[in-house]
């Protein structure tokens, strides 16, 4: 596998994860109860608690994204 291959592997991994993060951000910002009370239903939680949890999810992946997206991508646009 060459450089420009795995340029563009990344390039598209970074484009698809960062929509997913920007949509789920998006969907707790607009609409936070309807995201609770969806979750609810299935893990029934206090809101406090399902806010940190959401929260903690939200950092964790984005942190994921930068570490295993971003950086490769970066990486390999700087040695190209």
């Amino acid at each position: 596998m060459d450089i420009a291959t795995l340029t563009d592997f990344f390039m598209w991994c970074s484009i698809i994860n960062g929509a997913l993060l920007l949509y789920t951000v998006a969907l707790f910002i607009l609409l936070p109860d309807r995201v609770y009370s969806i979750q609810n239903k299935l893990f029934p939680l206090e809101r406090e608690r399902f806010n940190a949890i959401y929260y903690a999810f939200m950092g964790g992946y984005k942190i994921l994204f930068l570490v295993f997206n971003v950086v490769p991508y970066i990486a390999l646009r700087i040695i190209a």
